[in-house]
């Protein structure tokens, strides 16, 4: 998770900061009992550029704390953590010896701080309803800070924040996606794009056009199993008036709308066979001929077309010609599902939850620690389309709770029907989740060299292995 960098207000005293924030860290610290508060945000490098603490004193945080607030900040979620829960100590697991509480500063949908709550293991463990109290007070507390103490310029405004969404990522996949638009945008060569439906095929066609030497030029897209055959054909190139029965004046098709841009065919496995035909002299010739015209035009569009069909059985089922086949798949992007690409979710995850709680107008949301793993565990057939839509349904069932909580849901991804629990996890719930995201963390900062991760945090090549298939990484 990328973060904004804080630019400080040089006009702001450090004394008056120090103060400010010591009264509001002494009021959160005691509306939810803690030994200490914490807060803190990120300068470059996401490194900790200002850090206050209460009750004051100079010595330094320990080291959970520090954890604490990168991994939340890292994941832009909160964390609810119980004694004797894993914990990372100097880089190693361990056992938490406090019970933590953390919930991170967002700027949009980059985190950017975050504030921590600690209390030693003789205390009760930091419930859910602590954690639904602090995001409440905690909100109004980062407005104050984000106006009158950092300045206005803590990140992107939400107008000028590039709408990137799923093509967004920091899987090996992922990875893959992005050279490969790169590499492909300024050229003219087709491009065939495949992948499961919900994949986000479209949204990686539009990068390559808004990315490309032809971004100033149109962007048309037509899903071919969208249009009735008897209309497609007019609806592609067009017809001359006269042509058939209802064509009372001339009309450019959608493809000759698309000249000097890019042209998207989605769904080209649904194209009929008479228009392949016609598709590949246009692809040969670059040439179209309106319906009812004898005259021919030429047309400069680049092409990129998409399926979630396997277009090689469609050839052997005789659906698909094999010469177009391969005039449209000269360069090829596939597009992994989302059960692929667990190490994206959560990147997903507060994108969406973002763009969603900018267009409602609403408080930014987070899912309680519970209804994350819920998410994170299931294998979304659907893929990014049906996250968007379970998270749009989750926040409608929040209203305007800040905490997105087990039972808002779906059934298909909380079938057990679990409910908010006001008592904090389990050791063995702590223990999995924690594995999971260190797991996540160390093969990110080793570049998934599996090697190097093993050797960074101490474990046997086989040791982080099996670690790996515990958890489905491999």
């Amino acid at each position: 998770m990328s973060s904004a960098v804080v630019k400080w207000d040089v006009g702001i005293k450090v004394e008056r900061l120090q103060s400010f924030l010591a009264r509001l860290l002494q009021a959160v610290g005691e509306e939810i009992p803690s030994a200490r508060t914490d807060i803190a945000f990120l300068g470059e490098n996401n490194t900790i550029a200002f850090r206050q603490s209460w009750p004051p004193g100079d010595s330094p945080a320990p080291p959970f704390v520090e954890a604490s607030i990168h991994s939340s900040v890292s994941e832009g979620q909160p964390l609810l953590i119980d004694p004797g829960s894993p914990s990372l100590r100097d880089g190693h697991p361990g056992r938490a010896r406090e019970c933590f509480l953390c919930v991170p500063f967002m700027s949009g949908n980059r985190p950017i701080g975050a504030i921590c709550l600690s209390r030693d293991a003789s205390s009760k463990p930091y419930s859910q309803d602590d954690l639904e109290y602090l995001l409440a007070i905690a909100s109004p507390f980062f407005h104050v800070l984000k106006s009158r103490l950092l300045g206005r310029n803590t990140g992107e405004d939400a107008e000028t924040r590039p709408e990137s969404g799923p093509v967004i990522g920091v899987s090996r996949s992922s990875h893959l996606i992005q050279t490969l638009i790169d590499r492909v945008k300024d050229t003219d060569a087709p491009v065939f794009i495949c992948g499961e439906s919900g994949t986000g095929k479209e949204l990686i066609a539009r990068a390559i056009h808004e990315r490309g030497l032809r971004k100033e030029k149109p962007f048309v897209a037509v899903n071919c199993g969208a249009i009735p055959d008897h209309l497609l054909e007019s609806e592609l190139f067009g017809h001359a008036r006269g042509a058939f029965t209802g064509a009372l004046r001339d009309k450019a098709g959608l493809i000759e709308e698309a000249n000097g841009g890019t042209f998207f065919l989605d769904e080209i496995g649904d194209l009929p066979l008479p228009l392949q035909s016609k598709l590949l002299r246009l692809l040969q010739e670059r040439e179209i001929r309106r319906i009812g015209e004898n005259r021919t035009k030429r047309v400069d569009v680049r092409f990129v077309s998409a399926t979630n069909k396997n277009i090689e059985k469609e050839i052997e089922l005789g659906n698909f010609r094999v010469d177009l086949y391969y005039r449209l798949r000269i360069l090829t992007i596939d597009v992994p599902p989302l059960r692929e690409r667990k190490n994206d979710l959560l990147l997903f995850i507060n994108y969406f939850v973002d763009k969603y709680c900018r267009e409602m107008k609403r408080e930014r949301a987070f899912f309680s620690p519970r209804a994350l793993d819920l998410l994170m565990d299931y294998a979304w057939p659907g893929n990014i389309r049906e996250l968007q839509s379970e998270i749009q349904r989750c926040l409608i069932l929040a209203g305007d709770g800040g905490l997105i909580k087990e039972e808002h849901l779906s059934q298909k991804i909380n079938p057990q029907k679990e409910v908010c629990s006001t008592v904090s996890y389990s050791y063995s719930q702590a223990k999995a989740e924690f594995e999971m995201r260190f797991l996540n963390q160390a093969l990110l900062r080793f570049g998934h060299n599996k090697a190097r991760t093993a050797e960074g945090i101490g474990l046997s090549r086989q040791g982080l292995f099996k670690l790996l298939k515990k958890h489905g990484l491999v």
